[in-house]
């Protein structure tokens, strides 16, 4: 790097040309000063530095090459053009008075040249050098006017460049502020090849914090052995620097992504009870986290010490929410995490946390709200969403309030009924957990006159299977305080006539709990029958919840998707097409997953406050984990013939056909999965066209090869890993990615609050196990079935509290970025016309897609979807406006 040597007064020289980076390919030309060849940096960059007394060097060089803009270059005579560089900042959006002045200052040592330095490399290589030719030149503008955009500001740079200079691939820009500043893009104007684009949406940080310039590609895309030659070097460096080596602790503005296990959850600092074990080893595997290097905790060196709220936890600074997204998030984090929430919940409904007494208890919290006291002034300021607490008139109480949600919005009796338990296992918040029954002697046993014949059955089976395959038990979980669990077992019969039916559930103990550990429920016509069997559904809606949230939603979706975005960012280059076709997928899932370790799967947070599984539940997921998760089942159609929901019938569109057509989680999620495929296949045969070209991706093999052996490094030697050796075999692993960060997301989350936001429909928790004939506890329930049944759900403060996270979970940002919807940004990104009539055929798509789920909702003979007061099947609709809207399919795992 070039660093100011002491004047003869020992004093650093402040001119401008004192803080310049290193050119590539030679000095930099500063009057009165001479300058001497340092070294040949490990990129190729010749460092200089400046210095006196040395006219010998200068001589020479000056007598080797022409001096312009700063920089050393051969030149034809004459032979000069003028270039324009154009970089677009963002500005916050809500500034203090602080930032103001500060961008006032910025402006002005903007305006003079001397606060943002750019390098412009050239994909030729100077001769003399071996490296890309560069240029250079300080950024320059006086208090800029604002584009179109409110919070989008622009400076310019001006260049003369050699005619021979050739086509500029990569820039480095460098910030002598002292602050970070948000770089959006950067365009050139003047080369013959027209305006060239270097798309950034990257954060800058101030080079007191880190000296090396930061590396921005062009929009072209380039397989590895396609790199042009002046830009080699830069490839290799950008990732080297990303990857760091590993060591120390990680600094807020660094963007160095790296793997650590699960070993943050715990805090046995605190007391043995916020104890809790890594995961990610032999005996509890799971995939691997973004690493934070921070140090071991005292009680035990195998935990990492823990950043507790309302501090930041460390992400690579480029994946942090964007302020919109951090404005919104900021109220669902109140909401979410409760942590000025809790005390005012607490004090206002009981310092004992009482059930429910009445069912117009639980619609109070829709309709007249809790008042809480202001015992924290935040809550009342600006961190809540309207939509969930309001200011009320009177001083020291805010209101909270509940929106009614879509469940019972159109039939407050719907979650009642048979029919409605059995259709949200297709068309609810969990559909991925049923699977076709082969054999099951019960069936010989059904009334024709009552069921129909019986076409097949269905079962859900849950909690029992981890659980087991762990060495826990329920009798663990059971002996926590307020939580009874039982292993469940659902049996479903779907017969000819249409319709998925409930006949039987089984509800398991040890044999250690109970002589009589296993009974079968089933639905009777008398009242007694009747207020049992709405127990025992009760209870597999509650193990249903743990097993969504824990394996389905978090494991499956947001810890597989950080391991494929770390192994993204480290192995391939932003110029690789694989990147530039993820990229949108990758958006804002380390931030949401860093605050999930920090306030929801956490030792004492809000998973283990308010699911059944307790401080068991991440063993859960993690057993899970170990017994049932493979990549390769992790595809629609793969996942659909795994648990017999659909066969293999090569005529139909995915080559798969639905053993329940009316399945709409499955109906809709295939036509989302086949215009992803579709996608990928086309994009895949455009850069891959040559043979054995996947193979010969040293980047992209090396990303593959990451995935397997790094991020899931505890199923590293499993047989059924895909091979990454043709262009089938990579569109297959990306359309799978692509749906798990888009699609699958969407269909088990933007439901939570819709489907959870009623606590009688789907209980997180169960309190009291089945009361027994030669029990105590049977009397009061022949007496007052209503109150055993509330007494069994979550508690008042529970409920609220969950419900507030579901809300949360619920929500689309508005600056949301759904599947189809290509972002300005975005759209420069790949400078290649072929590529981009792709999107738009795939966009397009995705409009037709919108427009037959409309269609299959107000068909009247598909009755999981349709009907009087039935929620209309909406989660894998692409599109949605911000909000809980139970609609919308976003790019990326982004809340």
């Amino acid at each position: 790097m070039l660093t100011a040597q002491p004047t003869l007064t020992g004093k650093p020289d402040p001119s401008a040309a004192t803080r310049r980076t290193a050119a590539i390919g030679g000095g930099t030309h500063v009057p009165g000063f001479q300058f001497k060849v340092k070294e040949k940096s490990r990129r190729g960059l010749v460092r200089a530095v400046i210095s006196g007394g040395d006219n010998k060097t200068r001589e020479k060089l000056a007598s080797d090459h022409e001096y312009n803009n700063g920089s050393v270059f051969s030149s034809p005579s004459g032979a000069w053009i003028d270039v324009r560089a154009v970089i677009t900042i963002r500005k916050k959006m809500k500034e203090k008075i602080n930032d103001k002045i500060e961008d006032q200052w910025e402006w002005f040592v903007n305006g003079i040249g001397q606060g943002i330095l750019i390098q412009l490399i050239s994909e030729e290589i100077d001769p003399v050098t071996k490296s890309g030719k560069s240029i250079e030149s300080y950024v320059r503008g006086w208090l800029p006017k604002p584009l179109s955009h409110p919070y989008l500001v622009t400076y310019t740079a001006n260049f003369r460049v050699p005619s021979d200079f050739g086509c500029p691939g990569a820039i480095l820009i460098t910030n002598f502020h002292r602050k970070e500043f948000h770089l959006m893009e950067i365009a050139v104007h003047g080369f013959k090849q027209g305006s060239l684009f270097f798309p950034a949406d990257t954060w800058i940080h101030p080079r007191n914090d880190n000296p090396e310039s930061r590396i921005i590609f062009t929009n072209r895309t380039y397989l590895p052995s396609q790199t042009p030659p002046g830009i080699k070097d830069l490839r290799r460096e950008d990732l080297l620097s990303i990857r760091g080596n590993g060591k120390g602790e990680r600094k807020m503005h660094e963007r160095i992504f790296d793997y650590a296990p699960y070993n943050d959850l715990g805090n046995p600092d605190k007391g043995e009870d916020l104890a809790r074990p890594v995961l990610g080893d032999e005996e509890r595997p799971y995939p691997r986290r973004c690493r934070t290097g921070r140090p071991p905790t005292k009680s035990d060196p195998f935990s990492e010490s823990r950043i507790e709220k309302p501090h930041p936890v460390y992400v690579p600074r480029d994946e942090t929410f964007e302020e919109i997204k951090q404005n919104t998030f900021s109220a669902g984090r109140l909401k979410a995490l409760l942590h000025n929430l809790i005390p005012s919940i607490a004090a206002s409904l009981s310092s004992t946390d009482i059930s429910f007494r009445c069912f117009s208890e639980i619609d109070k919290l829709y309709n007249d709200g809790v008042f809480l006291k202001d015992e924290d002034e935040n809550i009342t300021e600006k961190q809540f969403l309207a939509n969930l607490m309001r200011r009320v008139a009177t001083v020291g109480q805010t209101l909270l309030k509940y929106e009614v949600p879509a469940i019972i919005k159109r039939d407050r009796f719907v979650w009642l009924r048979d029919n409605e338990f059995a259709r949200q296992m297709l068309a609810g918040v969990n559909p991925v957990g049923i699977e076709l029954l082969r054999e099951f002697p019960l069936l010989s046993k059904l009334d024709p006159a009552v069921y129909g014949p019986p076409e097949s059955a269905i079962t859900k089976d849950l909690i029992e299977q981890e659980l087991l395959q762990h060495g826990m038990s329920v009798d663990e979980m059971n002996s926590l305080p307020g939580r009874k669990a039982y292993a469940s077992r659902t049996i479903f019969v779907y017969t000819r006539t249409g319709f998925l039916r409930p006949i039987a559930i089984e509800l398991s103990l040890p044999p250690t709990s109970s002589p009589g550990n296993k009974r079968v429920y089933t639905h009777g016509h008398d009242n007694t029958t009747h207020w049992i069997w709405k127990l025992a559904k009760a209870h597999v809606c509650s193990n249903d919840a743990g097993v969504h949230q824990l394996v389905n939603h978090w494991l499956r979706t947001h810890a597989c998707m950080e391991t494929y975005i770390i192994a993204t960012h480290r192995q391939l280059s932003s110029m690789h097409p694989v990147y530039k076709l993820l990229h949108p997928h990758m958006r804002y899932t380390l931030e949401i997953n860093a605050l999930a370790r920090q306030s929801l799967i956490n030792g004492g947070g809000i998973i283990e406050a308010c699911f059944s599984p307790g401080k068991y539940s991440m063993e859960i997921s993690s057993a899970a984990y170990k017994s049932m998760w493979r990549f390769d089942m992790e595809a629609l159609p793969a996942d659909l013939i795994r648990r017999g929901m659909a066969v293999e019938d090569p005529s139909m569109p995915c080559g798969i056909k639905l053993v329940i057509e009316d399945y709409p989680y499955a109906a809709d999620g295939l036509l989302i999965w086949s215009a992803i495929k579709d996608l990928v296949e086309s994009y895949v045969r455009h850069f891959y066209s040559e043979p054995n070209s996947v193979t010969s991706d040293i980047e992209l093999q090396s990303w593959w090869n990451e995935i397997k052996n790094k991020g899931h490094y505890d199923k590293r030697n499993e047989p059924w890993w895909p091979k990454l050796n043709t262009k089938e075999d990579l569109s297959g692993i990306l359309t799978t990615m692509i749906w798990i960060a888009s699609g699958q997301h969407a269909a088990i989350n933007f439901g939570q609050y819709p489907f959870g936001g009623y606590v009688p429909n789907r209980p997180t928790i169960m309190r009291r196990l089945i009361p027994q004939e030669d029990e105590p506890e049977y009397e009061k329930f022949m007496q007052n079935p209503q109150q055993t049944f509330l007494s069994s759900l979550p508690t008042q403060l529970q409920a609220t509290k969950v419900m507030a996270v579901q809300d949360t979970l619920s929500t689309h940002s508005p600056d949301e970025e759904y599947l189809g919807q290509v972002h300005n940004l975005q759209g420069q990104r790949i400078n290649d016309h072929e590529v981009l009539k792709l999107f738009e055929k795939f966009s397009s798509k995705l409009e037709e897609i919108e427009k037959t789920i409309h269609g299959r909702n107000k068909d009247s003979c598909l009755r999981n979807r349709s009907g009087a007061g039935i929620p209309p099947y909406e989660l894998l609709l692409p599109s949605s406006g911000p909000g809980v809207t139970g609609r919308g399919v976003p790019n990326s795992v982004s809340i």
